[in-house]
């Protein structure tokens, strides 16, 4: 089922308007489908990062390292030596 299109309106300066209008018309689009698949492709960036973030977070604290691997010593955690 299509989505239901809506027109909405945009202000921008002149040269942020040129420079749509030529990579609207490099990818052969219309400059309202152009930034319309712009926005859609933010509004889904994000809600996939909002998914994984609350999937990492979900999760049981753990030390995230290979099997097998020790744990680095102290002295290696807090060597100041290359700040300096």
């Amino acid at each position: 089922m299509p989505r239901k299109l809506r027109n909405v309106t945009v202000t921008m300066d002149e040269e942020t308007a040129r420079w749509a209008r030529i990579e609207a018309a490099k990818r052969d689009l219309s400059l309202a489908r152009f930034l319309g698949e712009i926005l859609h492709e933010r509004m889904v960036g994000q809600d996939a990062y909002a998914t994984a973030k609350g999937r990492y977070f979900a999760q049981e604290p753990r030390v995230h390292r290979r099997s097998g691997q020790a744990l680095p010593a102290r002295d290696e955690l807090h060597d100041r030596s290359s700040l300096r």
